[in-house]
């Protein structure tokens, strides 16, 4: 119940995003409202997000309303790469840095806060920390694994992602969105990021804001199930996939109050946790 009116903030934020004028802002509105109406408690939100979004696409006739948003999220990114990638090389501990840096990337969520302060996203790279971390079993996990598949969350931090992959030196999966919803990476903001000169980029084949398994690809079903570690970003990929029955480490700041709670944590807290975490 806790995310309903959620649910309304991001259809109206979406609207406005996709210039949309107040009576179809309104049709939205009623078109959400009668979707929640037959939608089961057990749906997860990204799956009930996926609903909302396709109705302002189609109202609004665009496909992709946040592209120049995205696109200047991972231009001002690639901008401060070679920056972010000196103080990751030159760090005590290079993979946590990067950890940390892709963590706190996890911030530019159009779904989650229009208005973030992208400035401030990156002052926070340099002294803000984990509030918790499985790191040490990150660690083994990784040295073992010779195959790795990580899931995307959004544009623009697929260029901290692609520090990270740099770091992890194991062959690579990078799974994305099947199309464009919200301000999550498809191919074409992974290409934009350049994480295809270092990983192999496929779609999960799902459309929502997360990775609904039944919605996937038989390749990235296949991916996922054999991967020796799967590295998830994002809050709609952990509501999506953590109470699945394999390991997996979630990477990402916690903008739902609703999920904090669940996890006894503050919002905006950044994580790397396991699915069993709490347990």
């Amino acid at each position: 119940m806790g995310c309903i009116p959620c649910f309304f903030k991001q259809a109206i934020r979406a609207a406005r995003i996709a210039h949309l004028k107040d009576k179809d802002i309104l049709r939205v509105i009623n078109a959400v409202a009668l979707h929640l109406l037959k939608i089961s408690l057990h749906t997860s939100p990204p799956e009930i997000g996926m609903v909302i979004y396709k109705t302002i696409y189609r109202i609004s006739k665009n496909s992709d309303p946040y592209r120049e948003i995205k696109e200047r999220c991972t231009e001002n990114l690639l901008a401060l790469y070679p920056q972010l990638q000196d103080k990751i090389i030159s760090s005590k501990d290079s993979l946590y840095t990067a950890l940390t840096f892709a963590a706190l990337a996890n911030a530019i969520d159009l779904g989650a806060d229009h208005n973030f302060d992208f400035n401030k996203i990156i002052r926070t790279f340099f002294h803000q920390d984990f509030e918790i971390s499985e790191y040490n079993e990150f660690k083994k996990t990784l040295k073992k694994a010779k195959h790795i598949l990580y899931i995307a969350d959004n544009a623009g931090e697929t260029v901290l992602d692609k520090l990270l992959i740099e770091q992890l030196n194991k062959p690579v999966i990078y799974a994305v969105r099947n199309k464009p919803i919200i301000n999550d990476a498809t191919i074409d903001d992974a290409r934009h990021a350049g994480i295809d000169n270092i990983a192999e980029v496929i779609s999960s084949g799902c459309d929502a804001p997360g990775t609904i398994l039944k919605l996937c690809t038989t390749q990235f079903k296949k991916i996922f199930w054999s991967a020796d570690m799967v590295i998830s970003k994002g809050q709609g990929n952990y509501e999506t996939l953590s109470d699945t029955n394999r390991p997996i480490f979630f990477l990402l700041q916690l903008k739902c109050p609703v999920v904090a709670r669940n996890l006894r944590l503050k919002r905006k807290s950044t994580i790397l946790i396991t699915n069993k975490y709490g347990q």
